[in-house]
């Protein structure tokens, strides 16, 4: 059952109506279905966590907008705005989060740091996260739709402890990323250092 939040605190200039528009011509189908499936974990990680549901909505539809967008949209948004030119060694994994979020400040008119933060780590971490930015990056990871091997225990884990998913997942990844031979973006290590440790026994 899909629970719709009406939008009334100013943190968007759209109604959640209008986003979901605005995402549905962003996206493809796969693509589309996926982000209203981490909106309605990410609402419900909000409420079990006391977090602003509100914010949750909008952070877990954002989360993907720009991971369809040509590389061409992002380099050129690497060099606009000044960030670390070593996005430049990366791609569409890192850029649609840490990138996205400029896109969506300029397109959807979101300015809350919380909810752009939310979207900037979802996929690398952070070595500090707020609990909303733990809420979407759980909810991508745990979305009903996921069905990788770990993600019971992923399931599980989070709803026992927010943070000790946190520590879960971004283990499961840089062990991912290792087994394959894979860059691992500066910021997975960080967040690696900053929670694994912390939650030893969970993970």
């Amino acid at each position: 059952m899909t629970e719709e939040i009406t939008y009334t605190h100013h943190y968007i200039p759209l109604s959640r109506t209008e986003l979901v528009d605005r995402l549905r011509a962003a996206l493809k189908d796969k693509r589309f279905h996926h982000v209203l499936r981490v909106e309605q974990t990410a609402i419900k990680l909000a409420q079990a966590n006391g977090v602003d549901v509100e914010k949750a909505s909008i952070a877990g539809l954002c989360h993907d907008y720009a991971k369809q967008r040509p590389d061409e949209d992002f380099i050129a948004a690497i060099k606009e705005k000044g960030l670390d030119p070593d996005l430049l060694n990366y791609g569409n994994a890192i850029w649609h989060g840490v990138v996205g979020a400029e896109l969506i400040k300029d397109e959807l008119g979101i300015w809350d740091e919380d909810i752009l933060n939310a979207v900037r780590h979802h996929t690398t971490g952070a070595a500090v996260m707020s609990p909303l930015e733990q809420v979407v990056y759980m909810a991508d990871y745990i979305e009903p739709g996921r069905d990788f091997p770990e993600v019971v225990q992923a399931r599980a884990i989070t709803k026992r402890d927010l943070g000790a998913g946190v520590a879960y997942q971004t283990k499961q990844t840089l062990e991912y990323l290792v087994s394959r031979n894979s860059p691992v973006y500066p910021k997975t290590i960080e967040t690696y250092n900053a929670w694994v440790p912390a939650y030893q026994k969970e993970v």
